[in-house]
């Protein structure tokens, strides 16, 4: 590829030069020929001046002094002839030559003079410059110069040496810059390339999923780097999968085991021993503390990986977010009134539920709502665990509130209580699996919050956790609206 980049380049660099190049050498020549031309039309246009002047036999000698000191001068032919065509002064010029009398034939018939071609350093020796001798009524003859060019085209052939050195000059610079441009580009690039290929060699093929399949463009490098790039996310992919569902399938293997171990404790309760009654009660709440992570655990991994269990989002699955709200206080009113905690709603009303003022910092406007884009099931399991939380560890007399409300595009729902709250440094870990508070009342898993963030997750909403000032935690839920 570094091949193939550096021809690039160079073809590139090279056709801007060249586009700076030939346009800069043809100005030059034109330059230089338009300099020559002007010059000696000049010399003609004064020639033919005295021509026109020479009545007599002195002015004919005259012109004709004049005529033979530009000859030894600038070493040009020169031919004046009168209005017949016969020659009056002749320094050098051969007067058979068709070319000559071509050119004499067209002065004489007062014609304008021949555009003279741009002049390169491989152009012709001489150029014909003439001109008629008289007014534009009346022609008394022609002055024809033979022009050499051998100066004109000596200096373009310098000037196109120059700009010639310029370029290459400014071609091996560009090839240079090249060299290093590309190495910078490439080398990680290649490291990269082998590095993934190295790596993508020792996965597994892909299983159950179909391989990631583009048509790239670009060179072959580039394309092998984007399929082991492919390759390798499909593998990974696979392995996130496998990881979740060894995660469910062992949950959900010791569950069974589990139980029956249970009913063997419930069975063996009456028959234990008065001295060995605490220790047969510490070993049934470690089984129930046992089944109780195991099943967290089978949530997590379904709330995870939803399609593994055939149990896909919907996106045609909606739900009335405030009715959700209000089955869930009904749901949990009596274990808050045991705990010694307030717990009420704020938003649109409900004829179960009853709606109280919040407190500072905690409540939302009422109102009606937009339906959300998730099920009721999954918004309910996500307010059973912040419920759960807040009856659990926010302490006797706190004030829980659930909020709805609406912003554009979204549904918020707010769980928002007055308790003990949290550490600073530990709210951004209360997702965490098995991360439980410093603070935290005995009992939980710590993977309720884990279970509610992938619920919110896998719906496409997002689930916040942040501090209540002055002390408290509110968990925050923004769910996608839909149109009723």
């Amino acid at each position: 590829m570094r091949r193939r980049l550096l021809i690039a380049l160079t073809v590139f660099a090279a056709l801007a030069v060249l586009a700076f190049a030939i346009p800069l050498s043809l100005t030059a020549a034109t330059s230089r020929t338009q300099e020559l031309v002007l010059g000696r039309s000049g010399d003609a246009d004064r020639f033919a001046t005295l021509a026109d002047a020479a009545g007599s036999a002195g002015g004919v000698q005259a012109l004709a002094d004049e005529v033979a000191r530009y000859h030894e001068l600038y070493g040009e032919n020169v031919l004046v002839v009168d209005a017949r065509g016969a020659p009056i002064v002749n320094a050098g010029v051969e007067v058979s030559d068709p070319r000559i009398r071509a050119a004499v034939a067209a002065a004489r018939r007062n014609q304008r003079p021949q555009q003279v071609d741009r002049l390169t350093p491989w152009s012709a020796p001489v150029v014909l410059i003439a001109r008629p001798v008289g007014t534009g009524v009346q022609v008394n003859g022609a002055v024809v110069i033979e022009a050499s060019t051998a100066a004109a085209r000596t200096s373009i052939a310098r000037v196109w040496a120059v700009i010639a050195v310029g370029g290459l000059g400014a071609m091996v610079v560009f090839v240079l810059l090249a060299l290093v441009l590309s190495r910078w580009v490439l080398r990680p690039l290649a490291a990269m390339s082998n590095a993934v290929a190295e790596l993508t060699a020792t996965l597994p093929k892909p299983r159950g999923r179909a391989p990631i399949t583009r048509n790239y463009g670009g060179p072959p490098e580039v394309r092998d780097l984007a399929e082991s790039v492919d390759a390798m996310a499909t593998a990974v992919a696979d392995s996130v999968d496998a990881q979740h569902q060894l995660v469910a399938d062992t949950a959900h293997a010791m569950r069974n085991p589990l139980a029956a171990l249970m009913i063997r404790l419930d069975s063996l309760e009456y028959a234990v021993p008065g001295q060995a009654s605490a220790t047969f009660r510490g070993a049934t709440a470690e089984v129930e503390r046992l089944t109780a992570l195991l099943d967290d655990l089978l949530e997590l991994a379904v709330a995870q990986a939803p399609a593994s269990f055939g149990t896909a989002v919907s996106t045609e699955e909606r739900c009335d977010p405030a009715q959700v709200v209000a089955d869930r206080i009904d749901a949990w009113a009596s274990a808050f009134d045991d705990a010694g905690m307030r717990l009420t709603t704020v938003g649109r009303p409900s004829s179960a539920t009853a709606v109280s003022s919040a407190p500072p910092n905690i409540g939302e406007g009422a109102g009606n709502h937009s339906a959300a884009a998730i099920s009721s099931a999954a918004l309910a399991q996500i307010l059973d665990v912040a419920l759960s939380n807040s009856c659990r560890y926010a302490g006797t007399g706190a004030h829980t509130v659930v909020a709805v409300s609406d912003e554009p595009g979204w549904v918020t729902v707010r769980v928002a209580d007055d308790g003990q709250g949290v550490a600073p440094d530990e709210l951004g870990k209360l997702t965490s699996r098995f991360f439980r508070g410093s603070a935290a009342a005995a009992g939980g898993t710590g993977l309720g919050l884990s279970i509610a963030q992938a619920l919110a997750k896998a719906w496409g909403a997002t689930l916040t956790v942040e501090a209540v000032r002055p002390h408290g935690l509110a968990v925050t839920v923004r769910v996608p609206a839909v149109a009723r």
